[in-house]
């Protein structure tokens, strides 16, 4: 079907919901309202565009008359211009939703290869997702953190709540890999060391159905370091999803009761993504076109203190300005990800 038809589609059932809002009430005049306001801004884009077709080709029409031409071509190149961009514009916002763009998103930062340089650099990673979060006014609460003897991390995980959270923090997902001389190395030599990132779709209890009978509970001491934690009670929580084989640990809250409930919430955020990716992999072309899998095992970009510089390596960007990174400005990166996305799955609906 091309773009015309579509448009037509949308415009007619703009006006096919009007209509009924005219009759509707209760429950279904709730929906239709909930549909419209989505369809809305897609039906005044269509407008935009058609009103620019009209007139670039006015426009194109007066070039023909001496007397009208000059005053006819501003117009008709400010018209020849903004058809092709309204028109992208529309595409773009035709193209498939992912569902849990618009959610929240539980972000999950562990050191990998390195020891206490992966730690130190996992907390720092860990606190530039904190200020970036802060910068677009999201909620950002520390649900656990495992601190490391020389102040890294050995694990630590937030909640990020906001409209489109997921959408913009999806990409984060991988291997992030540091390049620097660490703080505790005498002879100044270069050390290489990666921590995992995993930003989940937070998920709804109507989204996954956890069976009680499905999970192993074990309740221990928290512990960590510099002896913060008072080990007096079995506080810390330990859930196994036995089906899956998914184990969530808990101890940032001195409550049972609490790392219990935040247990679930990453368990259930888990299993969302989990169900996610296996209907990813049955469509193989999908995969083809992401800007990446999101695979917590694909290296997926390189953060090189000497030389001031980050490197995405799934689509070549190179920022020389480190430092900016590190203090949580994420926006350049996320927005090259996102036109890069946007642009393969394009060329996928038009192949």
């Amino acid at each position: 079907m091309n773009l015309g038809a579509k448009l037509d589609i949308v415009l007619r059932r703009a006006e096919e919901i009007r209509h009924l809002l005219s009759t509707a009430e209760g429950a279904q005049f709730g929906t239709l309202s909930k549909e419209l306001s989505e369809i809305e801004p897609l039906v005044e884009k269509v407008q935009a565009l058609r009103a620019a077709e009209r007139a670039r080709d006015e426009a194109e029409a007066m070039l023909a008359d001496p007397e009208l031409k000059e005053l006819a071509e501003d117009e008709y190149l400010a018209q020849k211009e903004a058809v092709p961009r309204l028109t992208r514009e529309l595409q773009l916002m035709l193209l498939p939703k992912d569902a849990a763009d618009e959610r929240s998103a539980i972000l999950e930062i562990r050191p990998a290869a390195g020891g206490d340089e992966a730690a130190l650099f996992a907390a720092e990673m860990f606190r530039a997702y904190q200020r970036y979060a802060e910068s677009r006014r999201w909620r950002f609460e520390v649900m656990d953190y495992d601190e490391s003897d020389l102040g890294g991390v050995k694990g630590a995980v937030a909640e990020i709540q906001g409209k489109g959270v997921f959408a913009r923090l999806k990409y984060e997902s991988g291997v992030h890999r540091v390049q620097r001389v660490p703080a505790t190395e005498t002879q100044g030599r270069i050390h290489t060391s990666t921590i995992t990132v995993a930003v989940l779709p937070e998920a709804e209890e109507v989204d996954v159905q956890v069976n009680e009978s499905d999970l192993r509970i074990d309740t221990y001491r928290a512990s960590g370091a510099g002896g913060q934690h008072v080990n007096k009670t079995d506080s810390a929580v330990r859930i196994t999803h036995i089906p899956s084989g998914i184990v969530v640990a808990m101890q940032e809250e001195k409550s049972q009761h609490k790392n219990r409930a935040k247990a679930m919430k990453v368990l259930r955020a888990r299993l969302y993504e989990a169900e996610r990716s296996r209907l990813a992999a049955t469509r193989a072309a999908d995969r083809k076109r992401q800007v990446g899998t999101g695979d917590r095992s694909e290296r997926i970009r390189t953060y090189n203190f000497p030389q001031g510089r980050v490197t995405d390596h799934r689509i070549g960007l190179t920022l020389h300005k480190i430092d900016r990174v590190m203090l949580g400005e994420f926006d350049e990166i996320v927005d090259a990800l996102t036109a890069e996305d946007e642009a393969a799955r394009l060329a996928a609906e038009e192949a």
